[in-house]
């Protein structure tokens, strides 16, 4: 994700904007990390340069099917 992103994206709860948290990057891409929106308290990850902006229902919807799918 490159960091000029930052102007734009916005928590899609809330439509405040987020902080960045950066884990690992290379040049001006964020390659690991996570999006923090502190009105609800929530990380919104960034894996392989990718934010991952689902709302957090949705997230837990999608690590719950993860975790079915190797039952």
């Amino acid at each position: 994700m490159h960091r000029d992103l930052m102007e734009i994206l916005v928590c899609p709860v809330t439509k405040e904007l987020l902080e960045l948290v950066v884990e690992e990057e290379a040049g001006d891409e964020v390659l690991r990390g996570h999006l923090y929106s502190k009105a609800i308290d929530f990380r919104y990850p960034i894996e392989d340069g990718i934010p991952n902006l689902l709302p957090p229902e949705m997230q837990a919807a999608d690590a719950a099917e993860g975790s079915d799918a190797g039952a």
